[in-house]
Order: C-alpha cells, then structure tokens, then sequence
C-alpha cells in the first residue's frame, strides 16, 4: 500500500512576460508534490510524485518518467523555451470546461521535446485516469470517456490563409483575448512566414480522454496544430476518445507521419486554412459518436495551399449518426492517395459539398489515388460512394480510381504494424 508522507505547495511569484492574459490562469507556476514510498512488494510500485503544473513556463525544463505532472488549466510553453519530456512521462489533464479547460500549449517561438518510445510512449490523458508511472494504460477510463481535460497544441509561424490575408489568428478552443493563442505572423507589421520552422518534436505520444469545452461548439481538439512549420517532426502519434478532432492542421507546412485516431467525437483528421505538408502512413477508427474519417477544408484568404495524404486505412463504425469517409468543403486543395477503408455504413460516403470544390476538383486542385473499399451491405458500385452535392457545377471522373476489394485483399492503405505500439491497438482489439 502506497502511504503520502508529504504535500508541498510552492507558489512562485515570478511575473513572466504579458503572453498570459486569461484572468482564469493565474500568473504563477504550481507546483503540489505528494511523495510516496515504496511499501517493499513486488507489485511494481516505486516512488513518484505529483506535480500540479500551471500558468506559464518562463525557462527550459524537463518533466520526467518518475513523476506524475497534472495540468491545472492552461500551461503555456512561452516563446523562447524549451520543454522536454522524457521517454514513459504521464502527462494528466484537470476536469474544467470553459478558460477553466486544461491544455498544455506551445506558444510561436516555444518547442516542446517529447521523445516517447514503443514501450514507453509520453502519455498525455485525464486527471482522473488511474495509470501510474511505468504503466502504459489505467483501468478505469474506456473510449467512451470523452472531454474530461482539454488538450495539446502546438503553433508556429508557418503560412497559413486566413481571411483578410493578416497571416495571423487565434486557435481555435483559445479565448480569443489571450494572446498566447495566436499563430502564424502579423503580415501588416512587416512579418514573414518561416515554413521551416519549429515547434519541437511529438514521438510516440498518446493523448487520450479530452476534448473539453471552451463554449459553445468550440471544444478542443486532441492535437491541433496551427501554423506549424515543417522544422517539427510528428511521428508516431495517437489520439482516442477526443470530444471534438483528433488531430487538426491550421494551415502550416509540418509533415506528420504514423497518426492513429479512434473514437473520436468528430472528425478524426481535420484540414483548414491551406494546410500544405504531407501526412503519411494514417489510422482512422471510428467510434460511436464519430463523424467523418476526413474533413477537409481550403484557403480562406488569397494564399493557396494543397495538402497530401498518402497510405490511409479507415475503419468505419455502423452505429454512429453519421460516420462518413470524408467530407471535402470551402475550397479544398488537396491530395488524398492509397487509401483503404472498410467497416462503414450504407449512407456513408466521399462528398465534395459545393460548387467552389467541384470546381477545384475540374481544375485539379483535388485529386484521389488508389481507394480500395470494402462495400457495405446493400452498396454494389463503388462509385456510389462518391457523392457530388454541388448544386450547379458537374464532375467527372470523381470516384474512378476506387476499387471494390474484400476485406484482407487490399493492396493499399497503412502498414498498420507500425502503430502496434498504440494504446488503441491494445484497448480497441485491432489487431495491429
């Protein structure tokens, strides 16, 4: 039995750098360390202690594996410093919606280096999720358990299109006063885009269990990446049970490879604002509240920006209200390849929603490689599943390059094998 023999709180007075704005997140860094001891059983426990975590991090420091680090509203990784996250560290959100949500927050300028391994992933997930240090899973929290902290974002100053063409803009599921949200570069003040830049490193790294609200239809998502430059490596990355996105792409030019994201409460990858960079070798697990696999969306200003997908497996889900393939919308660019899919319903399917992507589809501008589909029950064409829903401009071709295949007969799609590592593959019985 594990007995505390202390409770610590150190409040720190320092003032950092006006980036802290929310009056709900004090100007403080907290820490409350509860140490434990080793009862002498083989059962594996060690001591480690808990390190409540909030406001702003003003100097490089390193959060490691022997401890528990909770995250009390948000934490904001300020422009200049590092933070470093060892191999096996779990990382606890705190229950709150609203500027009392919980995130961890890499602001412009910041990087965050978390280095996780296959057997020792950096675990980001609730506060009340009973996993320990050493573990890789509690047993108390299911996909079903959704939105109970926030979430993790990262921003940069890599191209993005937003309206008006200011180059900058405030993240979604941020309040919109605090400065700390903002991506991007202040164009009008002479600033420049640095598509190489970077915000750190993310390597095998599990988020679990958020998704908060902020308000009113703006929750945050498990990973939202807003102008992100492609100086950052994302590798080796799962998000499950997030309330809104699994990962999300605002413009930026980062590539990301080995993503998975299951029972998410929306979309499981979500692309906006021009996002350019390549996303490689992807899982999508529908859940029962999940919506679509893809949810694409273009440019909102005068800058264009084509994204590329290549090696996508989704795997649909029959019981969610709606659960379709992908949604292309608001001028969609991009380039979706090699993708196989199965396990969807009747009703789902590949939708370009407007006029103005029809049209980009005609001129190019989104074009769709290999898909090999397994057919729903009642589905005889494959070609059925690609939905035109443009009122006045026609198509051609949307949808030839699918093949109908039965499940296990692909030859596209991801080579799941390298997510095997993932708490999904375990948790969800998928057989990586």
């Amino acid at each position: 039995m594990k007995k505390i023999i202390l409770t610590l709180l150190i409040a720190s007075t320092l003032v950092f750098t006006g980036c802290l704005q929310d009056d709900d997140t004090p100007i403080i860094v907290e820490e409350t360390t509860n140490n434990y001891y080793n009862d002498g059983n083989s059962d594996g426990d060690e001591d480690y202690e808990t390190i409540i975590k909030a406001g702003g991090i003003a100097l490089d420091e390193t959060w490691t594996s022997d401890n528990i680090y909770v995250l009390d509203r948000k934490v904001v990784v300020q422009e200049g410093v590092t933070l470093t996250i060892e191999a096996g560290t779990i990382i606890k959100g705190r229950a709150g919606t609203g500027s009392l949500s919980s995130a961890l927050i890499v602001a412009r300028g910041a990087k965050i280096i978390a280095v996780g391994t296959a057997d020792a992933p950096i675990i980001f997930t609730s506060e009340s999720d009973n996993i320990e240090p050493g573990q890789t899973a509690g047993t108390n929290l299911t996909s079903a358990n959704k939105g109970l902290w926030g979430g993790l974002i990262m921003l940069g100053k890599a191209t993005i299109s937003v309206s008006g063409d200011t180059g900058l803009a405030n993240i979604e599921g941020i309040a919109a006063d605090d400065t700390f949200g903002l991506y991007g570069v202040d164009l009008a003040n002479g600033e420049t885009f640095d598509d190489e830049d970077s915000s750190g490193t993310l390597q095998y790294v599990s988020i679990r269990h958020g998704g908060a609200l902020l308000g009113e239809g703006n929750e945050i998502n498990g990973l939202t990446l807003g102008g992100v430059g492609r100086g950052t490596t994302i590798d080796n990355v799962e998000v499950v049970a997030n309330v809104d996105d699994g990962v999300e792409f605002f413009g930026g030019t980062v590539n990301a490879s080995n993503l998975l994201v299951w029972a998410q409460g929306d979309d499981a990858l979500d692309i906006d604002q021009a996002y350019s960079g390549t996303i490689t070798n992807a899982v999508v697990v529908l859940g029962d509240d999940s919506d679509h696999g893809l949810e694409i969306d273009g440019p909102e200003g005068s800058i264009d920006g084509e994204f590329t997908i290549n090696d996508l497996t989704m795997i649909g889900n029959t019981t969610t209200a709606n659960g379709e393939y992908a949604d292309f919308r608001s001028n969609a660019q991009g380039h979706v390849n090699n993708v196989y899919a199965y396990g969807f319903k009747d009703s789902s399917d590949v939708e370009l929603d407007n006029d103005g992507v029809a049209t980009n589809w005609n001129d190019g501008l989104i074009t769709l490689g290999t898909w090999e589909i397994v057919l729903p029950s009642g589905v005889t064409d494959v070609t059925s599943i690609f939905a035109n829903k443009a009122e006045n401009v026609t198509v051609t071709g949307f949808g030839d390059t699918a093949t109908a295949v039965t499940q296990g007969s692909q030859t596209v799609g991801a080579t799941t094998s390298a997510l095997s590592w993932t708490y999904a593959n375990t948790a969800g019985s998928l057989g990586f």
